[in-house]
């Protein structure tokens, strides 16, 4: 999915670093490599990347990260890409048609 992107500076995506423990988890769950690992820290790489699904927030074990899944209409942007792929079957996406 890449070059997907939502509306610059608008992005609910919140990390509070001094709960952060680095253990990745973001990074590896993240579709858009909005966070890497900065100093034995998450850190936000591309913030405005963030379609907000929520699959960081979901996965931090410290609840480092808030976010408002599905305020990017997330699964609308991987619809359309999905769309974009001529597979068969799809319909609307539910939260953007």
């Amino acid at each position: 999915m890449k070059g997907f992107r939502y509306l610059a500076s608008v992005v609910t995506l919140e990390l509070n670093a001094a709960l952060c423990v680095g253990c990745g988890r973001c990074v590896e769950v993240c579709p858009h490599q909005v966070f890497r690992i900065e100093e034995k820290k998450a850190a936000l790489a591309d913030r405005d990347a963030c379609m907000e699904c929520g699959a960081c927030a979901l996965n931090c074990p410290t609840s480092a990260i808030k976010v408002d899944a599905g305020v990017g209409c997330a699964s609308g942007l991987i619809n359309e890409w999905l769309r974009e792929k001529k597979l068969p079957g799809l319909k609307g996406s539910g939260c953007c048609d």
